[in-house]
C-alpha cells in the first residue's frame, strides 16, 4: 500500500515540492480556512521578502499559491522549485520553511523531492529502526522551526500510527497537532538537521561571486534593474545548441561594440558554468578575444559568453508590445502587500525616491509577481521577453557607463573553484559527521595506551591525534571486528549501526537448531536419512546393535568428529602443496626466514626425502598481508573513491594521502 502511494506521487527530478498545512483547520468552514491561508501567504511573503528579493534562483524561484482541497490532502498553500544543478536552492526552500513554521506555528509544513523524505536521508544514521522509506509518506513534518515524525507505538496504548498502514495528511496533522512532544525528533536529529541550515541566510552572500565582465550595455541596464534575470542567460548559453548559436552571427540586440566593464554578481553555481565552459566565438559575430596573457582576458571572456547567453534567451521571444503591462499597483492585493512590508521593515528607514528605495521597490514587485500575479498564463511573461521589455523602458548612457569603469571593486577570487585532495577529504568529513582528525565518537582509530601519546611535543597535541587515528593496528582491528559482525537478514551492517536495544530468544528452539545441526536426534534426520534407515533395517546384524549400544552414541560421534577433522586436514594439506606450483603465492608477503631454525618446526619425520627437499610452507601474516594489500588499494585509487577508501569510511577509519608519491 505505501509502496503504491510512493509510485503515484513522483516529484520530477532536481525539482523540490513544499506545502503548508493549517495544524488545526476548520473542517466546517472550508471558506474560513481558504482566507486564513490567504492571508498567511501575504504574511509571509511581506515577512521574507528581504531574503527572497536578494537571492539569485538557478532555474525557479520560491512561490506559493493556495490550493484547494482535493481527496485527501486538504487545502494548503505550497509550490514546487526545480533547483537544477545547484542543490542549495533546496536547501534555502527547507530553511524558508523552518523559518515560517517557526514564525507562523499555526502551519506546519512538509517537503519533498524526487528521493522522497530527503531530510531523513541527511539523518540516516539516527533514524528509528522501524522508519523506512516505504513508511515515511507522510510521517515528516516542520512545526514551530522543529522536525517532528509521526511515532509508531511500540507497546498498545502509546502514541503513534503503525509502521506498516501510511496516515492521511490529516490524520497525521491531529495527531501532531494533539502530541506534538510525542513527535518531536531526537536530539541527535535535530542537531544534524540544524548544522546543516545553521549556514543561512549568511550563507546567500558567501554563495554570491562577484567578477568583472567586458558585456554590451544593454546588459548592464537589464542586470541592474532584474539581477535575477541572470540565471537563465547562463541556462541558455550552458545548454545551447547549434540552432540557438546561429541567433549569435549577428547580435542584433546587444552588438559588440557596445561593450563596457562591469561588475556582475554570480552564484558561485552560476560562476563555475560559465566560466568552466570551453567556447570559441563566431568570427562573424564581432566578437573577438584578447591574448591569454592579456589582464583582462578572463573578463573579456566572461562578457562573451554572457552575451551569446542573452542574445539566445531574446531570440527566442516575440517582439514585445509596444503598449506598457498592467502597473503592479493596479492589483488589488499589492497595498495590503506593501502595507506589511513597510510594517516589516523591509524598506530600512530608505527615504522614498531614493536610488536604494527604488531598487528595494523594484525587487518587492517582482517577488509579487512571482506569487501573486502568475496564477494566470496569460500573465507568464518569458525571459527573453522581460529582457526586451525592460530595454525598451529604460534607454541607457553609454558615456556614463564606460565612466563608471575606473570605480569598480575588485573582482572576488576565484580560487575556491580549485579543490585540493585535502579540501575534499574535509568535505566529506564533516558530510560524514566526523571531526577533521576522523575519529568517531565510538573510538574506532583510537590508540591504545602508550601508542602514540608519548609522541606529544611543544604545540604537537593535534600532530599526536593524527597519528593515532592512522594506527594501523585500529585497521586491521576494525576490519575484523566488521568481518565477525553478526549481520541482519538485510545485509551486512556497519560497526556503530547495530541496535543498543536488548534483544530476546528462545532457548529451546536455538538448542533444537543445534541438535538438527549435529545430527543429535533421530526424530530429526531428513527425509532422505529416513528412507536409507528403513532400506538398511532388514540387513542389519543383531550383534552389531549390541555392539552399538555398548559403545554408545556418544562414542561414535566423537570417533566420526575426529575423522572428518583428520580428512579435512588432509585435503587442505594436499591443496596447498596443488597451490605451490602456481603463481598465487607470490601475491602475499611471505614472512622471513630465521637463521639456525630447523627446516621443519613442525617434527615432520627427516627420513622422508619428500619432505625434506620440499619448501616449507610457512604461515602467512594475515593482519599485514590485510593492511599491504588496502593501502595498495587506496594508492590506485589516486584520491578518488573506491572500495578500499569507502570501506574504511564506512566503519570510521580515514588515513591520510599518500605523500610518498609524487
Amino acid at each position: 500500500m505505501a509502496t503504491d502511494i510512493l509510485r503515484g506521487r513522483k516529484v520530477p527530478e532536481d525539482s523540490v515540492q513544499y506545502s503548508l498545512f493549517l495544524i488545526e483547520p476548520n473542517s466546517k468552514d472550508t471558506e474560513d480556512d481558504e482566507r486564513k491561508l490567504l492571508h498567511l501567504k501575504e504574511q509571509i511573503l511581506a515577512e521574507f521578502a528581504n531574503l527572497l528579493a536578494q537571492y539569485i534562483w538557478q532555474s525557479q524561484p520560491f512561490s506559493l499559491k493556495y490550493q484547494p482541497e482535493t481527496g485527501s490532502v486538504p487545502a494548503h498553500i505550497g509550490g514546487s522549485t526545480d533547483f537544477g544543478d545547484n542543490v542549495e536552492d533546496e536547501w534555502f526552500i527547507v530553511f524558508l520553511l523552518q523559518q515560517i513554521t517557526k514564525t507562523f506555528p499555526e502551519l506546519a509544513a512538509k517537503v519533498e523531492d524526487n528521493d522522497g523524505e530527503f531530510l531523513l536521508i541527511e539523518a540516516a544514521d539516527y533514524l528509528p529502526k522501524w522508519l523506512k522509506p516505504e513508511n515515511s509518506e507522510n510521517r515528516v513534518f516542520f512545526s514551530n522551526g522543529e522536525l517532528h515524525i509521526i511515532p509508531c507505538p511500540s507497546r498498545p496504548g502509546e502514541v503513534g500510527w503503525s509502521w506498516d498502514q501510511v496516515p492521511t495528511i490529516s490524520q497525521a496533522l491531529a495527531l501532531l497537532s494533539s502530541n506534538k512532544e510525542a513527535c518531536l525528533t531526537t536530539l541527535k536529529i535535530r542537531s544534524v538537521l540544524g548544522k546543516r541550515l545553521d549556514c543561512y541566510p549568511d550563507k546567500i552572500q558567501a554563495s554570491f561571486h562577484r567578477a568583472h565582465c567586458f558585456v554590451p550595455a544593454g546588459i548592464v541596464t537589464v542586470l541592474a534593474e532584474r539581477p535575477d534575470l541572470l540565471a537563465p542567460a547562463v541556462s541558455a548559453f550552458y545548454l545551447r545548441d547549434p540552432v540557438d548559436l546561429q541567433a549569435c552571427r549577428t547580435f542584433r540586440t546587444f552588438p559588440p561594440e557596445t561593450r563596457v566593464l562591469t561588475s556582475v554578481t554570480f552564484t558561485r553555481c552560476l560562476y563555475a558554468q560559465l566560466q568552466q565552459q570551453s567556447f570559441k566565438p563566431d568570427r562573424r559575430s564581432g566578437y573577438s578575444l584578447p591574448s591569454c596573457t592579456h589582464p583582462l582576458y578572463q573578463a573579456h571572456e566572461l562578457g562573451m559568453k554572457l552575451a551569446h547567453g542573452f542574445e539566445i534567451l531574446c531570440s527566442k521571444c516575440r517582439v514585445p508590445s509596444s503598449e506598457p503591462d498592467a502597473l503592479v499597483s493596479c492589483n488589488p492585493q499589492w497595498k495590503s502587500f506593501l502595507e506589511s512590508l513597510k510594517r516589516n521593515g523591509y524598506f530600512r528607514g530608505e527615504l522614498e525616491g531614493s536610488k536604494h528605495y527604488k531598487e528595494l521597490m523594484t525587487a518587492a514587485e517582482n517577488v509579487f509577481k512571482q506569487s501573486f500575479m502568475n496564477t494566470l498564463s496569460s500573465c507568464v511573461k518569458s525571459p527573453g521577453e522581460e529582457v526586451l521589455q525592460i530595454l525598451q523602458s529604460s534607454p541607457y548612457d553609454l558615456e556614463e557607463l564606460r565612466k563608471q569603469e575606473k570605480h569598480l571593486q575588485p573582482p572576488d577570487s576565484d580560487s575556491w573553484l580549485n579543490l585540493t585532495p585535502q579540501d575534499l577529504e574535509q568535505i566529506l568529513q564533516e558530510r560524514a559527521g566526523h571531526g577533521v582528525s576522523g575519529v568517531t565518537d565510538r573510538g574506532i582509530g583510537a590508540p591504545s595506551s602508550g601508542q602514540s601519546g608519548a609522541r606529544v611535543t611543544a604545540g604537537g597535541v593535534e600532530e599526536a591525534e593524527q597519528e593515532a587515528s592512522y594506527s594501523l593496528v585500529a585497521v586491521t582491528q576494525g576490519m575484523k571486528n566488521f568481518i565477525n559482525a553478526m549481520s541482519s537478514y538485510e545485509g551486512a551492517e556497519l560497526p556503530w549501526s547495530q541496535s543498543n536495544e536488548p534483544f530476546s530468544f528462545d532457548e529451546q528452539s536455538v538448542t533444537s537448531a543445534l541438535d538438527r545441526l549435529l545430527g543429535g536426534r533421530d526424530d530429526e534426520l531428513d527425509s532422505d536419512d529416513l528412507e536409507e534407515d528403513d532400506d538398511d533395517e532388514e540387513e542389519e546384524d543383531p550383534d552389531e546393535d549390541e555392539e552399538d549400544e555398548a559403545v554408545g552414541f556418544s562414542g561414535s560421534r566423537e570417533q566420526s568428529g575426529a575423522e572428518a577433522l583428520d580428512s579435512l586436514k588432509s585435503y587442505m594439506d594436499q591443496m596447498d602443496q596443488e597451490l605451490r606450483g602456481t603463481n598465487i603465492g607470490k601475491s602475499f608477503i611471505q614472512p622471513k626466514k630465521q637463521e639456525g631454525k630447523e627446516a621443519n618446526p613442525c617434527g615432520a619425520h627427516r627420513g622422508n626425502p619428500s619432505t625434506e627437499q620440499e619448501e616449507e610452507i610457512q604461515p602467512l601474516d594475515v593482519d599485514l598481508n590485510l593492511v599491504t594489500n588496502l593501502l595498495e588499494s587506496l594508492a590506485s585509487q589516486a584520491g578518488l573513491a573506491g572500495p578500499a577508501s569507502n570501506l574504511l569510511q564506512s566503519m570510521g577509519i580515514h588515513l591520510p594521502a599518500n605523500s610518498d608519491r609524487p
